[in-house]
């Protein structure tokens, strides 16, 4: 079976992720060196130059309670709210959620704003899965942190459920709960054109076969080469296994502090590089050809604007790494 089975070649995925290439994101918010508010009218004009620089993706990320015992102090929009306001102000870069927390939310509140943004969009949307990496959360959701497992599971089975093709609403099947024999056959509108692609966005406490049999990709964090190495590795054998020739994805979310130099070597800094932008492509080429298809740099505490960090990628960047869309996608 070919490696590109059952995928449309114009499709949202096939945009993002393409066997043998590597494609560039960006992650929101956008912020300056010790920002921690984010101005969203300015997020939404940098997401749209962004788009018209020609970056392949935006990520959104699901952060639903703050606390000052957190690292991260920025006040981030539901995401279902930001990405509606992203699909009108964009036209051709895909929209990714990084991650919505599938443990957290009723799997039917997400399949039904997965639709309506892939709607408003135009089909550029890409639904993005987490189970959340904050226990204490789970307690203020009045969930058991133990069952996040399966619950992330019959969850995704939900979500899977209500985005097919007819779409299917599988009744919550918690024992407490009794239905009548009349109880309507429920699904959810409106229908999209195609598939919408589910994201693992962590390991969501599945195995990397579970993953690579249900999810069109797996998306993960930056770690240094010989840990990644590792990961490629068995993201490959799990694939090799379980995915029946299809393409499956590996992504990475990496920090990025693109320094004024080009030259500047490349020096590891928490979660990715500090560098210039000639020994970025020399870096994104490496990750591309050990089998990364996505990178999504995260620019948040920059020296340099945001914008004029997107403008050198565009320059000096992209067009090295992109090179022009396979099969017309």
């Amino acid at each position: 079976m070919s490696s590109n089975a059952g995928r449309d070649a114009s499709s949202v995925e096939a945009r993002v992720f393409q066997p043998d290439r590597l494609s560039i994101g960006l992650v929101l918010p956008l912020l300056g060196k010790g920002e921690i508010v984010a101005d969203f009218a300015q997020q939404l004009a940098l997401a749209a130059q962004a788009d018209a620089l020609g970056f392949r993706a935006l990520w959104v990320r699901d952060v639903p309670l703050n606390s000052d015992q957190y690292p991260d102090p920025v006040g981030h929009l539901d995401p279902w709210v930001l990405l509606g306001a992203l699909a009108a102000r964009t036209q051709r870069i895909a929209l990714v959620s990084g991650a919505v927390v599938l443990t957290l939310r009723h799997p039917l509140h997400i399949a039904k704003g997965a639709i309506s943004v892939s709607s408003l969009s135009g089909g550029r949307f890409i639904l993005g899965l987490g189970s959340g990496d904050r226990p204490p959360e789970y307690a203020a959701f009045g969930q058991d942190t133990d069952a996040r497992r399966d619950l992330f599971r019959s969850h995704w089975e939900t979500v899977a459920a209500a985005l097919g093709h007819p779409s299917r609403v599988i009744p919550d099947s918690r024992p407490d709960k009794v239905y009548d024999d009349d109880q309507p056959e429920f699904h959810l509108l409106p229908r999209l054109a195609g598939p919408l692609p589910m994201l693992a966005v962590g390991s969501g406490g599945q195995s990397v076969d579970w993953i690579a049999r249900n999810a069109v990709g797996w998306m993960t964090y930056h770690r240094d080469p010989d840990a990644q190495r590792d990961r490629y590795r068995m993201w490959r054998n799990a694939t090799e296994r379980v995915a029946d020739g299809r393409f499956r994805a590996f992504g990475v979310a990496t920090r990025l502090e693109l320094c004024d130099r080009r030259d500047e070597p490349p020096v590891p800094m928490a979660l990715g590089y500090r560098t210039g932008a000639r020994a970025l492509v020399d870096l994104l080429e490496a990750m591309r050809a050990a089998g990364t298809h996505h990178v999504a740099f995260n620019l948040t505490d920059s020296p340099r604007p945001p914008h004029e960090v997107m403008e050198e990628l565009a320059r000096d960047v992209l067009p090295l790494v992109h090179g022009p869309l396979v099969h017309g996608s």
